[in-house]
């Protein structure tokens, strides 16, 4: 516990962070510096976040659809989709329920998902075409295509084409953390709206207990008071999910429900 506490005193923008790393981490300073190069480069050319991400994920994707979500081996990938599904189910998820990744990648978690729920249950958003047919081979490679889910390509997170309270589950595994704060404030806008009666949404974070900061544009972090206040103001509760931390995982967790609307008064 002590050792993630200083883990999210770290600001990792700041000079220091940086000439620490490179001196405990020699053998990562050449490859940072390609990604900067890139980070520079592609800045350059997208001025609007999404733009410039789904680059960053063009570029990746190309290298490895599996490590462009961010599993650097096969054994990862299937470890952290299994870890995904693993919480869900835990906490209740049932085949009837109707689910919405948002950021579903390359289906590192959404083939267990899709494999789990009813058929036309599961339904995946990403802003990377590249991703997305990544995402068709792994249906492939599990056999999952019978369920017939639904994968779609998306320019930003208002989400005002899906329908109103359809989906119990609404899920988000490292999407905000690479997501600057207009990109979290449009989705948490939105997801109150396509949340059905008691259903809730999952999100991870990079959490930060000091300035909140990003690194190249690609990674943010963020205090847990600015994701609930946020989401507070969009008429959205939110709590930090302490069961979370106890999987290891680097991210943390938060739980977003919205409120049931008030019983309007009958007539006397």
């Amino acid at each position: 516990m002590k050792k993630r506490s200083a883990r999210l005193r770290r600001n990792r923008a700041s000079l220091g962070h940086k000439i620490r790393y490179a001196a405990r981490r020699p053998e990562r300073v050449v490859p940072y510096l390609g990604r900067l190069g890139r980070d520079t480069w592609l800045r350059l050319k997208h001025r609007d976040h999404v733009e410039y991400y789904r680059a960053v994920m063009a570029s990746d994707s190309a290298k490895s659809p599996e490590g462009a979500v961010g599993s650097h081996t096969h054994e990862r990938w299937l470890a952290l989709g299994r870890l995904q599904f693993d919480y869900l189910a835990g906490h209740g998820l049932k085949p009837s329920d109707r689910v919405l990744e948002i950021g579903c990648g390359n289906l590192r978690a959404g083939w267990r998902f899709i494999s789990f729920l009813d058929a036309g249950n599961y339904y995946g958003l990403d802003i990377s075409p590249d991703i997305l047919l990544a995402a068709q081979k792994t249906l492939v490679r599990f056999g999952v295509q019978d369920k017939a889910p639904h994968l779609m390509l998306v320019q930003d997170l208002k989400l005002d084409f899906l329908p109103s309270e359809y989906f119990d589950v609404v899920h988000a595994h490292s999407v905000f953390s690479h997501s600057p704060i207009e990109v979290i404030d449009e989705c948490l806008a939105s997801v109150g709206r396509v949340l059905a009666p008691g259903g809730h949404f999952d999100f991870t974070f990079d959490r930060t207990e000091t300035k909140e900061h990003h690194v190249l544009r690609e990674d943010f972090y963020y205090r847990t008071e600015t994701l609930i206040e946020l989401a507070a103001a969009h008429g959205l509760t939110a709590r930090f999910m302490e069961d979370w931390e106890k999987t290891g995982h680097p991210q943390s967790k938060i739980r977003v429900t919205r409120e049931p609307a008030p019983a309007k008064l009958q007539d006397a």
